[in-house]
């Protein structure tokens, strides 16, 4: 299927004359007579010969067209015009001629066998609007084709099967720990804006609730990629690689891939993942990819190929930010816009019955709970406070184990955080199990046994 525009030619709207004449034409002012059938290369020496005026940018994009028109269009396929909001669908019966004496000049000739039809693009799905967009006077629409057939069958009555995320279920928030009505938030918001962010210190679950979440709104139409600080537009959407013959070839990232996994199936969510969103160069690694996070029924020009590029309405981004390294402040207001921020802090809902929750389910003893609410009290700093994966692990109520994962995991991040405020010492003597234990068993007088009993302990 392709696009041949005709309205506001030069100033003039060509397409009544189209229907009536039945035909598509293509000005070619300064072009010699061509034949249809004529190869790329034979194009290409006309056009650099006949276009010598004109760039080298448009001359490549004269000879693209040319050639769709001349030799890739083929009796049977279908072409697409608009007038107005109105849309015009026929189908194309012969091979291009060369007209040498026609009104404005030289023209190209396709045969067309109209069909009649009452459609406005606001049948359309928007990802077809988008591709009509496109300034070009020829353009391969046959990415969608399963979408014009139907138009060209069932006209202003065809309805096209949308992506459609489904509800949240009670068996995945167990799963999760996590409220039922909260994590139906998270999908209404994707269903808005298809762009959502996770934040909040280590340990809140964010990447795994991530994970679990577009799993099951995508199935296995998931893909994740981390962001760092080296990570670059060539490494995230495409960009010229090496190759073991020598030279460069063009290669998709893992934007570009699941984009055109989606674009073959319309109606089928696709998650991309971004892991750490934040410790990338965001402007850098998005490019002009940043104008279609909002609009995404518009085009972009890419940096690197020659065609226009549009997001389709079925991918969805899901991102995660870790708020102890601050880099969350590097996130420019253009980023903030286009994303829907969601928190998760350990003292607050849902993160706030993570711990309890799990300890339940698992048959676990809650003094685990305690420990980390009495440890987080003492945390000044919200974005420091410590989530409650680190006392997830079977391994933390093994003999030793809740010493072991305090003494190497949760000591060094808070050392880290007061690195030259306060000593080694000090940080243990704030937020140390002795400590955190002695004001546990303060505060339950009547206990027969300190909470931190209850975990096994060598002898």
């Amino acid at each position: 299927a392709w696009l041949v525009r005709g309205n506001n030619v030069n100033g003039r709207d060509l397409v009544p004359g189209w229907l009536q004449a039945g035909r598509v034409t293509l000005a070619v002012s300064r072009l010699r007579s061509v034949t249809s059938g004529i190869t790329r290369d034979e194009l290409k020496s006309i056009v650099d010969d006949d276009y010598a005026h004109a760039s080298y940018a448009a001359r490549t994009e004269k000879v693209d067209e040319l050639h769709a028109f001349l030799s890739r269009m083929q009796p049977g396929h279908l072409v697409v015009t608009t007038d107005e909001r109105r849309l015009h669908i026929g189908e194309i019966v012969g091979d291009a001629t060369y007209e040498p004496v026609a009104e404005g000049g030289p023209t190209l000739i396709r045969t067309v066998s109209w069909r009649a039809s009452t459609l406005t693009v606001d049948h359309l799905p928007a990802e077809l609007v988008a591709r009509l967009r496109v300034a070009r006077d020829v353009l391969d629409l046959t990415q969608h084709l399963d979408v014009i057939e139907e138009l060209v069958t069932s006209g202003p009555t065809a309805s096209f099967v949308r992506a459609q995320l489904p509800d949240a279920t009670s068996d995945l928030a167990g799963r999760l720990h996590v409220d039922l009505v909260w994590l139906q938030e998270c999908v209404d918001l994707l269903n808005d804006r298809p762009q959502l962010i996770f934040y909040g210190p280590p340990g809140t679950g964010k990447t795994y609730i991530a994970q679990a979440l577009a799993r099951h709104v995508a199935g296995e139409n998931v893909r994740l990629v981390q962001f760092h600080p080296a990570y670059s537009y060539e490494d995230f959407f495409e960009g010229y690689r090496p190759i073991e013959s020598g030279g460069f070839e063009l290669r998709p990232g893992p934007m570009r891939r699941i984009v055109d996994q989606a674009t073959q199936s319309p109606s089928v969510p696709h998650v991309l993942i971004i892991d750490e969103i934040n410790r990338g160069n965001l402007a850098k690694v998005f490019g002009e990819l940043y104008f279609l996070l909002e609009y995404r029924a518009e085009n972009v020009e890419l940096l690197y190929g020659d065609g226009d590029f549009s997001l389709p309405p079925n991918v969805y981004l899901i991102g995660t930010m870790n708020t102890a390294d601050r880099s969350i402040a590097l996130v420019d207001a253009a980023m903030r816009r286009r994303f829907a921020f969601v928190p998760l802090h350990p003292s607050e809902p849902p993160t706030s019955g993570v711990l309890r929750s799990w300890l339940t389910a698992n048959g676990k003893p809650g003094w685990a709970a305690e420990l980390l609410e009495e440890l987080n009290r003492r945390i000044d700093d919200p974005d420091f406070k410590v989530g409650p994966s680190y006392l997830m692990r079977d391994a933390v109520f093994a003999p030793g184990g809740i010493e072991r994962v305090w003494r190497s995991s949760i000591l060094p991040l808070l050392e880290e955080h007061h690195y030259g405020e306060l000593s080694g010492q000090q940080v243990i003597e704030r937020y140390g199990l002795a400590s955190l234990r002695a004001r546990l068993d303060r505060s339950k007088p009547s206990a027969p046994e300190e909470a931190g009993d209850a975990a096994p302990r060598p002898d």
